[in-house]
C-alpha cells in the first residue's frame, strides 16, 4: 500500500475530521486527553473538537496524517513532549530523565486499513520529522502485549521495537516508555524482545556523557 505522510496542518483540518468520524477518534476525545486528562470526558465531544482545532490553526502541527490517495487513513500525535502536561501527573508514565524529548502519545487508523503497515509508516515518519525539528530522541508509550490482552491507541511495543525504539523505563508492566535516540552517529538496532532491561532514572547531562564515552571506546 502506497502511503504519503504530511503534518496536519490547518488546510488539512477536513480531511482529520473525516478520519476521526463522529466520535472524534476514541470517545470524542479529539487528541486532549494527554492535554487536559480525564476532563474531556467531562465535556461536550464539540468542545474537546473546537479546542484542538485551535491548537491546529495556531500552529505548529501537533501530529501527521497518513493518506492513500486522497484518503487520510492514519494519525499520530507527534509533539514535544512538553506540550502534553498529563503525561507527567500520572505515575505510569512519569519521566525517566531530563531529556527534552518528542513524544508518539497516539495513533488512529480507520478501519480497513489496521495491520496494514500504517503504523510502522507513520513512526517512521515522525522519527524524521522529531529529528528535523532538532529533538534528542523521539518517545513513545506502548502497550506490552505479552502482558496485556488490551487494545492500545498508544501502539505496541513489538511495533516500536522493530523501529529500533528501547526500552528506558517501565513504571507499570504492560507499559513500557521507550525511546530512539536521535543524535546518534548511527542508526540504532532494532531489538528482538521489547522487553529488555530498562535503565534508571538519569539526568540528562550523565546520558550524554555515557554516549560520549561510548563513542570513544568505538573509534
Amino acid at each position: 500500500m502506497e502511503l504519503k505522510i504530511r503534518r496536519l496542518t490547518p488546510d488539512l483540518w477536513p480531511a482529520l475530521e473525516n478520519l476521526f468520524g463522529e466520535n472524534g477518534a476514541c470517545n470524542g476525545c479529539w487528541c486532549m486527553n494527554w492535554r487536559i486528562g480525564a476532563a474531556y470526558h467531562k465535556r461536550p465531544r464539540e468542545l474537546n473538537k473546537a479546542a484542538f482545532h485551535k491548537i491546529v490553526k495556531r500552529g505548529p502541527p501537533p501530529g501527521l496524517l497518513a493518506f492513500q490517495g486522497d484518503l487520510a487513513v492514519g494519525w499520530c500525535q507527534l509533539t514535544p513532549r512538553d506540550a502534553l502536561p498529563w503525561l507527567n501527573r500520572g505515575w505510569r508514565l512519569g519521566r525517566v530523565d531530563d531529556v527534552p524529548v518528542w513524544s508518539i502519545s497516539c495513533f488512529y487508523i480507520r478501519k480497513g486499513y489496521r495491520k496494514r503497515g500504517v503504523t510502522s509508516a507513520l513512526i517512521a515518519a515522525a522519527l524524521k520529522t522529531a529529528k528535523s525539528a532538532g529533538a534528542p530522541a523521539l518517545e513513545a508509550y506502548p502497550l506490552d502485549a505479552d502482558l496485556t490482552n488490551s487494545s492500545s491507541w498508544t501502539g505496541y511495543a513489538s511495533t516500536f521495537a522493530r523501529a529500533g525504539f528501547r526500552i528506558v523505563g517501565r513504571h507499570s508492566p504492560p507499559r513500557p516508555i521507550m525511546r530512539r535516540d536521535l543524535t546518534a552517529p548511527c542508526n540504532q538496532a532494532p531489538l528482538r524482545n521489547p522487553r529488555t532491561k530498562e535503565t534508571k532514572r538519569q539526568p540528562a547531562a550523565k546520558l550524554g556523557l555515557k554516549r560520549t564515552r561510548l563513542q570513544s571506546k568505538m573509534r
